[in-house]
């Protein structure tokens, strides 16, 4: 079998490309689809890339990969292979690529033909427009297993409109009041009323603002806050609850993890890729949702150092245009940027910012502040006077963050600054059982499916705070610490199908005693008539 000429591939290629281009209008719908395709061996969506080729498997191709794959043919012979793949109507088609461009059997390229494109017949167009590229020999740029169905198959990206405001996730009059914001929160947070006052009102406040951005010349500035609470203190939970109640993406990142851009660890940008991820790649979401960065205190400028500030100041300079509101080229699907991963622009100027830490010895800078104003003047008072105040970060003010290590600039692009109480037992206690989705009422729901009650005495509960508390991890440590002794109950309980009831009491806490078992007195309980049933 004669082999391919090589020396007339650009004249198919040209021929190709007037035939894609054909068939703008009839792949119109297409173009409108919500989504942009993405080229599976460069990763670039077509609004970048330019239209893309469809092969098996709902796998894309752009124009330039496809183009160094033919061009990796270079060298070898085509004659011996099945180029039936060249065929756009379908696959179903089994004419060589030969007899699709010489039908019968002839030379008919010419270098005068090879740099003339208007002097394409007829047939030629007609023989090139059953081109099929769905059908692809063993080339080594593809993998072949994705071919064949085992790979992750077609890749997308959400379009970002054009030309259109973005829809803001809330209309302005229906925007939940801050008094419902804080109403839901109670449902699920216990105490810290104080902040999830603040948080409600910035929270409405913001979505007002990018409700109604584009209606007056006024513009409102950002609403992002900064939290300070002790560790176990509520701040994660808190701005969880709050996104899944408003239904906004959320994403969550620790500070510590973040560097200067070019050095070892995540970039600051990273943060907003991961809320585009939250958002199911949809652009106009994530330009809408919230981030918290946690542990923020840990990025405080170094003192007394000559080295390069690298995860500290310097995280602090790049966060500053973040924070404000700028438009930047995030990867999607991955953490980090590459040729080979596709990008997405988002703007920042609507997402809420929302950072927490636990920023230790702060309370001493704000003692130290505070007694020094109280020892001057004629209201003079004792020097010791805030040294045993539970609340003192309530007192804390911008110059005391600036000591602590914030650059004053960062501090200006959270202009909403508030505290939260470390928790005390009895606030522990009520952690434990009152909200929506208490602990207790987690456990309670897993006996449950073995149609066995559980109750706690009021000492187990003080107990388990008490040890709680000594741990200094705040409401965090509570489920660890029922979890270790509810070990040995949940092995035993579905061993006999007779035990109704369980009462963990303090006793049992305290290695004084053992749980209290109530044998069940009705019937036998559904679930082991189910599981006998099953066996037999």
């Amino acid at each position: 079998m004669r082999d391919f000429p090589y020396n007339n591939l650009s004249l198919i290629y040209r021929k190709r490309d007037k035939f894609m281009s054909e068939f703008d209008e009839k792949d119109k719908n297409n173009n409108e689809s919500e989504y942009d395709e993405v080229c599976y061996i460069c990763h670039r969506p077509e609004s970048v890339a330019g239209k893309l080729i469809k092969i098996p498997n709902n796998i894309y191709i752009c124009s330039d990969c496809m183009q160094k794959t033919f061009d990796s043919m270079g060298g070898f012979g085509l004659g011996g292979l099945d180029m039936s793949f060249m065929n756009p109507n379908g696959t179903d088609s089994k004419k060589k690529l030969d007899d699709i461009v010489n039908p019968d059997g002839q030379e008919h390229f010419s270098d005068q033909e090879d740099a003339s494109e208007d002097e394409m017949s007829h047939d030629d167009m007609h023989n090139l427009n059953n081109v099929d590229f769905g059908r692809m020999p063993n080339i080594s740029m593809i993998n072949l297993s994705d071919l064949m169905g085992f790979g992750q198959g077609t890749r997308r990206v959400k379009k970002k409109a054009k030309n259109q405001p973005i829809k803001p996730i809330f209309d302005v009059n229906n925007i939940p009041h801050p008094h419902e914001i804080k109403a839901k929160l109670d449902d699920y947070v216990v105490g810290q009323d104080y902040a999830k006052k603040v948080m409600s009102v910035a929270v409405y406040n913001h979505y007002k603002r990018v409700a109604t951005n584009t209606m007056d010349e006024i513009e409102i500035e950002k609403s992002n806050m900064l939290m300070i609470g002790p560790t176990g203190s509520g701040k994660t939970y808190l701005v969880r609850t709050l996104a899944k109640l408003l239904d906004v993406p959320l994403a969550i990142t620790d500070a510590t993890s973040l560097t200067e851009a070019g050095y070892i660890g995540d970039d600051i940008e990273s943060v907003v890729s991961k809320l585009l991820a939250a958002a199911d790649n949809d652009v106009d979401r994530a330009e809408q949702g919230i981030i918290f960065i946690d542990e923020i205190d840990k990025i405080a400028k170094k003192k007394n150092t000559n080295q390069r500030d690298v995860s500290g100041e310097s995280v602090q300079q790049g966060m500053l245009k973040l924070l404000e509101g700028s438009e930047i080229e995030v990867p999607v699907g991955a953490s980090s940027k590459n040729a080979m991963v596709p990008m997405a622009t988002i703007n920042t100027k609507n997402i809420l910012f929302i950072c927490g830490g636990a920023f230790p010895d702060l309370e001493n800078i704000i003692k130290e502040r505070l007694n020094k104003e109280s020892s001057m003047g004629f209201v003079a008072t004792l020097k010791d006077k805030y040294d045993n105040d539970e609340d003192i970060l309530a007192n804390v003010t911008a110059e005391d963050i600036k000591n602590f290590g914030m650059i004053p600039e960062f501090i200006g692009r959270l202009p909403i600054v508030f505290t939260l109480k470390a928790l005390d037992e009895d606030m522990l206690v009520r952690i434990l059982k009152e909200p929506k989705n208490a602990i207790l009422k987690q456990y309670q729901k897993l006996l449950a499916l073995d149609e066995v009650d559980l109750e706690f005495t009021d000492g187990a509960l003080h107990e388990i705070a008490k040890e709680a508390k000594e741990k200094e991890l705040g409401a965090r440590a509570l489920r660890a610490i029922i979890e270790k002794f509810m070990l040995d109950i949940m092995y035993e309980i579905p061993k006999d199908d007779e035990i109704g009831k369980v009462i963990i009491t303090e006793d049992y806490l305290t290695k004084k005693g053992g749980p209290v078992i109530e044998m069940r007195t009705d019937s036998r309980p559904l679930i082991a008539e189910k599981r006998q049933a099953t066996q037999n």
